[in-house]
Parts: C-alpha cells; sequence; structure tokens
C-alpha cells in the first residue's frame, strides 16, 4: 500500500487515527500503519499528540513480536465528557457521557419546554448545570453541550426551524446564545442525526462499515455514517425518510407533502387510530389526557402481550417502516441498520423482526451481503447519548462533524 505523507497535514489523519483506536483498540502503532497507509513517523507524530491531549492512553499491554514488543493503544475514557439533551414534546433529557460512549449521569425533566425563547436559554442552562455539577465534572473535562431534537435544523446558527409546538424557538439563536451562557460549545442538531452518530460511536463500530439509523419518537428519521461521518446533505437535514411519500395523493403533510410516512407509521397517528377504535382505548386503559408518548407505550406494550387490535396496528406501522428500510437499505447499500428512539422502546423486536424479514427478500444486494439489523441497547435515550457522542466526536475527531472549540473568553 503506498504511503499517503500528504494526509498527515489535514485533521482527517487524527480523525482517522481515532476512528481506528475507537473501534479496534486495542491496538499497536504499527498495526495503526499498516491499516491507514500512513508512515510510521507520521503515526508517530499524531498518536504523540493524542497521547499529550490525553485522548488515548497505552494500556500498559505489549505484543511479543519477536522482535521489539508492541505498546497498545486505547481511547482514554476519561480523557472529555460529552452533554447531550433532548428536547420531547413534553420532556427534557439530559445524558452525559465519557469518551468511548459510556454514559456517566443522566436526568429526566418531565415538564414540557418552555415556549417563551427568553426562558428556554435558562431552562437549559439549569438542566445543563444540575447534571454536569451533581457528577462533580469540571468545566474544562466538558467537550461541549449538543441539544437535540425534530428536523429542520440550521445548524450553522445553532436554531430549530419547527419544533411542534414550539415554534417561538425559530426565532432563538439557541446555540450562540446557550455558548454565552455556559462558556462551553454548543452544537443543535437533529435527534434522527445525534442518534446515528450515537449509535456509531457507542457500538465501536469499525468506519469501513455503512451505518445506517432509524429513528422513531414523534416523527421518523434517519442519518447514515459514511467513512466514520455523518451524511449531513447540504443543509445538515439529510435522511428525513418519515417524510417520503407511501400514499399518492394522501393526507397532506405540516411539510408541504402527502401521503407521508410518519403520517401512518408515528406513534401518535396509532394513538389516534387506537382512540377512533371502540372500546379499544377504554379497555387498554388509555386516558383522553395520556401524551401520545405514553399512550403508544401502552398501545405497543398490549401488541406484544398479544392484544389483536393493538398487534393489528403495530404491525401495519412495521410494514410501513420496513419499506422505509428497504429504501435507506437500497440507496445507501447499508451494511448495518439500528433502529433507536422512544418509538421502538417497548415494541422495538416486533419493528426488528419485519424489518430484517423484508430486507432478507427484497434488499438490492442480498445477494452480495445480509444487513444486520439491530435494535439500541437505549432507544429512549438514544438522541441525547448521539448529541454528547456530537460533541465528542467534533473534539477529539475534528473533521468528522462540527467542530467543537472552546468559546472565546
Amino acid at each position: 500500500m503506498a504511503r499517503r505523507e500528504s494526509a498527515a497535514a489535514g485533521p482527517g489523519s487524527r480523525a482517522l487515527i481515532v476512528d481506528l483506536i475507537r473501534s479496534s483498540g486495542p491496538i499497536s502503532r504499527v498495526e495503526l500503519v499498516e491499516a491507514t497507509g500512513l508512515t510510521q513517523p507520521t503515526i508517530s507524530n499524531i498518536v504523540r499528540r493524542l497521547l499529550d491531549d490525553g485522548v488515548v492512553r497505552e494500556t500498559g499491554a505489549t505484543v511479543a513480536t519477536g522482535g521489539k514488543p508492541r505498546t497498545l493503544l486505547v481511547i482514554n475514557s476519561r480523557s472529555a465528557y460529552g452533554v447531550g439533551i433532548r428536547v420531547g414534546a413534553d420532556t427534557l433529557t439530559c445524558v452525559v457521557t465519557d469518551t468511548r460512549g459510556g454514559t456517566v449521569g443522566r436526568e429526566l425533566v418531565s415538564a414540557p419546554p418552555s415556549e417563551k425563547p427568553e426562558d428556554v436559554v435558562a431552562q437549559l442552562a439549569a438542566l445543563y448545570g444540575d447534571v454536569t455539577q451533581g457528577l462533580g465534572l469540571s468545566p474544562q473535562s466538558v467537550a461541549g453541550l449538543a441539544v437535540v431534537g425534530p428536523g429542520p435544523v440550521d445548524v450553522a446558527r445553532g436554531r430549530f426551524l419547527a419544533l411542534p409546538g414550539l415554534e417561538r424557538w425559530s426565532e432563538l439563536d439557541l446555540g450562540q446564545a446557550l455558548t454565552a451562557e455556559l462558556g462551553v460549545p454548543v452544537l443543535v442538531d437533529s435527534d434522527a442525526a445525534a442518534a446515528a452518530v450515537g449509535e456509531f460511536w457507542g457500538r465501536q463500530v469499525s468506519r469501513e462499515r455503512t451505518f445506517g439509523c432509524l429513528y422513531m419518537n414523534s416523527g421518523i428519521g434517519s442519518g447514515v455514517v459514511l467513512d466514520g461521518a455523518l451524511h449531513r446533505g447540504a443543509s445538515s437535514n439529510a435522511g428525513e425518510i418519515g417524510h417520503v411519500s407511501v400514499v399518492r395523493d394522501g393526507a397532506r403533510c405540516h411539510c408541504g407533502g402527502r401521503g407521508c410516512l410518519e403520517l401512518y407509521a408515528a406513534p401518535s397517528v396509532l394513538v389516534e387510530r387506537a382512540r377512533a377504535t371502540p372500546g379499544l382505548a377504554n379497555r387498554l386503559r388509555i386516558r383522553p389526557d395520556d401524551p401520545d408518548a405514553r399512550a403508544f407505550d401502552v398501545l405497543a406494550r398490549a401488541a406484544i402481550y398479544g392484544d389483536g387490535q393493538a398487534r393489528a396496528l403495530v404491525d401495519e406501522s412495521a410494514l410501513l417502516l420496513a419499506d422505509g428500510a428497504l429504501m435507506l437499505a437500497n440507496i445507501w447499500d447499508l451494511d448495518t441498520l439500528v433502529l433507536a428512539g422512544p418509538g421502538f422502546a417497548v415494541a422495538g423486536s416486533l419493528y426488528v423482526s419485519e424489518i430484517r424479514r423484508r430486507l432478507a427478500e427484497r434488499a438490492f444486494s442480498r445477494g452480495v451481503h445480509a444487513v444486520e439489523v439491530d435494535l439500541s441497547s437505549n432507544p429512549r435515550d438514544a438522541a441525547a447519548i448521539g448529541g454528547a457522542a456530537l460533541v465528542l466526536q467534533g473534539s477529539v475527531a475534528p473533521g468528522h462533524g462540527p467542530q467543537v472549540t472552546a468559546p472565546q473568553a
């Protein structure tokens, strides 16, 4: 393999080395040379800087090769912490992770986010402060904060453009305001994009895999990671599979389209149909004032335990989601697809089974390779965990997304 000296000058080489140590560690410098095609001096220089920055550490273990023993490298899980806050319709979820993606703290605030822009910053800053101070984290140890929620988002300006029920947030440059308030870098991004990065980072997936995430909460979205980096599109709003039309001339969507996938398969729609089915809501004890998220958990649990009417609703949603998963797999030639988000927290196994069946039968590349389909190990918190992963990736492996830098004093 030809040696790539020129790559060493840019941030991409550092990102490449961090990715390889993250996904393949413990790994030696010699193995990094073999895997990347970079020269031994280039690898030594990058690794030295990573050691100096505390991003990686030597394990103390060595590999005997018949010559000089090879020292092994791993990611230093305590080199930095990332904080993610997921904005939901009725809750705020804050998660702190270490550099390897392990969750070290979580707090759920069961209260609706503030509607007034002037109160938003104070509410989010208070939650950030409660969690980080409760964990005893110094400000210097926190790489940053990501606030994530339903798209579309203006990542460059740090704005949510159309949060359901919180449209006035579009008036606020949230990232800039929170950075000034907290003194740490703040990103604003979509929940589906964050979940994709979080699952990729926490699962230690190899950068060689084409990795997809299907995310379901109030809506349906997706994210794809290519060569270790999230595919963002022209405005960082790629992956809005919930707004692909599945019913010609169907119901009109708030996005301006008709027959969008999430109008027929999202949890809130299934809850609406359950309430319209004579006797079903009463039998399942779904109250009229129950939030859609809670009501869907009840419906999904009934489906799992064999209620015929509940199962029929969930199965119909799973069939439509399988169509969406097939589209993702065919467009991107996915190796792996993970289902994440609160919508999969209870009945995720039903969705996984249907999507696996559909891809095995119809994926375009099924004769060449299978698509691995898994359920997130923590579907409810996947977006908040992903927010933390976004800032950690931007801090320790710059070149894979929005670069995380400390605000000017």
